[in-house]
């Protein structure tokens, strides 16, 4: 990302700061892990996504790796998440929004970064999907939690929705800050709403929600 426009450069910062403040945080609450724990989960929340998108597309080594300040700000947000959890508990609501900015910036980095390595749409639109949720869903898998992507319905769908923004403005040659920051509004603002409103995707006919840790039991 070293040669990506300054605004998006910061964006790409922001969501990475987001994605470790809510893994770090995750750590305290569900998983009540040591500062190691903490770090670990932050850092694989902000960074896992990236990391997988570059070794599928074989950009090794990873851009998280190449430029520091993606591993400071990381480091950053979990640190900020351990030593301020007891206060941030308190802050749910500006966490979610902060998160969703991280969803949406790497859907479309994700997507666009895709496209420049000769992708096809419908992948890049996979990958851009993958680089938005990969950290999330590698930091459940360690708590033994099922992940976000699988159990909160408004998550993967706003960063499809955004990825594909991202590749449709790309082949239609209209691709740039102006494209990129439309497309990640688009999917905050999905996010947001899900968030704000409980909304889920489409569940099985004949389940429903009851148990306190999300699981679902037989409807009536």
């Amino acid at each position: 990302m070293n040669g990506s426009p300054t605004p998006l450069l910061v964006l790409d910062l922001l969501g990475t700061f987001a994605f470790a403040l809510n893994g770090g945080l995750t750590a305290v609450r569900v998983a009540r892990v040591d500062i190691v724990g903490v770090l670990t989960l932050g850092m694989i929340t902000a960074m896992g996504g990236g990391i997988i998108r570059d070794i599928l597309l074989g950009d090794v080594p990873p851009a998280t790796f190449r430029d520091w300040r993606y591993l400071a700000v990381a480091a950053a947000g979990a640190l900020i998440a351990f030593a301020f959890s007891w206060l941030l508990n308190r802050l749910t609501m500006p966490i979610e929004i902060l998160d969703a900015v991280g969803l949406s910036v790497f859907a479309v980095t994700g997507a666009s970064k895709a496209i420049e390595f000769g992708l096809g749409p419908a992948q890049a639109i996979i990958l851009g999907t993958i680089t938005a949720v990969g950290g999330g869903t590698i930091r459940d898998a360690l708590i033994l939690k099922i992940p976000s992507v699988m159990s909160e319905g408004l998550y993967a769908i706003p960063a499809l929705v955004a990825a594909t923004i991202t590749v449709i403005a790309t082949l239609a040659d209209v691709y740039g800050v102006t494209a990129a920051i439309i497309a990640a509004v688009v999917c905050w603002l999905i996010r947001i709403v899900g968030v704000f409103y409980k909304l889920n995707a489409p569940q099985p006919p004949g389940l429903r929600k009851n148990n306190d840790d999300g699981t679902e039991e037989p409807g009536e």
